[in-house]
């Protein structure tokens, strides 16, 4: 089989390194370890580039990682992001990012970071399933259904929000949110309100976060505590009507709208603010190594981090408890700072505290944006 070549199915592969998952970290992990040259197989589920319930805010530490593995976001229609607003019940409080920021879909993104994979060397298995990892004497072998394994000599793992068969994580600090994303048309006035910002909405037991995306649409993103989409029949209907009853400022922005999706994406049993500490030999990536509130850390960042450390660590003979013991300590602050301001998002008596502190010092937003992200430290060149 040639390398970079696309394909549903494969016989048995040995490789030097398997990548489990696609997304943002297994194809920075694979763009790099291809390029030093070395043989990767990258097996994704989807046989295109899927939309994922995400926010999509892409940070400075994101764009340097990506601009790094030769990817610049802007020529595929990124749009600026330069403020964050936060909007509840009677209020309203704005202030400017510290850092430049854009904003552009993950089925863009991820399609076009899988190109690079494969441009770099790397055999990409799109529409297989894995259903497993096991042992195999000194390397690893990856189930995949319906097809032989690929047997290799490490595996990373980097299946998002998804576990793989046998391999759950723990609930994490704020387990008991359910996600949903919708994209929208706003009508013109609203999207000129919007343009180069992220609106940060709470409502009865969540949040969620507006913002523009390419090709003029914009990215609804919600969290809700289990127990109060429960209180509304766990409708996605009677849960948006309700998000804009509590906050005018969503109904406002969308008067007119029209949903560009079908129906909602959902996703449930996220494990926020969870940091694997151990890797038991397997290099676990993005959300499966770390898992921050969407709306209050910035997960791309931590996806792509997680991917380009890996392969440099890989490349210098380091093992897979090294690598998680690192970013462990990199990245365990600032989840715990997230989630600590997620659950207070969320919860009815810390929220007061928390929108009086937005009115009084606006620059608190700015200040937690701050102290969420990766450490300049951290970062690799």
């Amino acid at each position: 089989m040639d390398s970079g070549t696309l394909v549903r199915g494969a016989p048995e592969v040995n490789a030097e390194v398997v990548v489990v998952g696609g997304g943002l970290a297994g194809a920075a992990a694979a763009i790099r370890l291809a390029r030093a040259g070395r043989d990767v197989v990258v097996i994704e589920r989807a046989l295109s580039a899927e939309h994922k319930v995400c926010g999509e805010f892409l940070s400075r530490e994101a764009l340097n990682y990506l601009e790094s593995l030769g990817l610049e976001v802007a020529s595929f229609g990124a749009v600026p992001i330069g403020a964050v607003r936060l909007a509840w019940k009677g209020g309203l409080s704005e202030t400017k990012l510290p850092f430049h920021a854009l904003s552009l879909t993950r089925r863009r993104l991820d399609e076009e970071l899988l190109r690079l994979a494969a441009d770099a060397g790397a055999r990409v298995l799109r529409g297989c399933r894995v259903h497993g990892i096991e042992r195999e004497r000194n390397g690893w072998r990856a189930m995949v259904e319906g097809g032989e394994p690929v047997l290799a000599n490490a595996a990373f793992l980097a299946t998002g929000k998804h576990d793989l068969r046998g391999r759950p994580r723990p609930k994490g600090k704020q387990s008991d949110l359910v996600a949903f994303k919708m994209y929208w048309r706003l009508a013109p006035a609203q999207a000129a309100a919007l343009e180069g910002h992220v609106e940060l909405m709470l409502y009865r037991g969540g949040y969620a976060g507006l913002q523009p995306v390419e090709d003029g649409a914009a990215n609804l993103c919600c969290l809700v505590e289990r127990a109060e989409l429960q209180r509304h029949g766990g409708r996605w209907e009677h849960f948006l009507a309700a998000m804009q009853r509590e906050c005018g400022l969503l109904r406002e922005r969308l008067q007119g709208a029209q949903a560009l999706l079908e129906r909602p994406l959902a996703v449930s049993a996220i494990p926020y603010g969870y940091v694997r500490a151990a890797s038991h030999g397997v290099w676990a990536l993005g959300d499966q190594a770390a898992v921050i509130p969407s709306f209050t850390g910035d997960g791309m960042s931590i996806a792509l981090h997680s991917g380009c450390l890996a392969a440099a660590m890989y490349l210098q003979g380091e093992s897979a408890e090294q690598f998680q013991a690192k970013l462990y300590r990199e990245l365990s602050g600032q989840v715990a700072l997230a989630t600590l301001v997620s659950r207070g998002l969320v919860w009815a008596p810390s929220r007061g505290v928390l929108m009086a502190m937005a009115s009084l010092r606006p620059r608190s937003l700015e200040i937690v944006a701050r102290r969420t992200r990766i450490s300049e430290a951290a970062l690799l060149a």
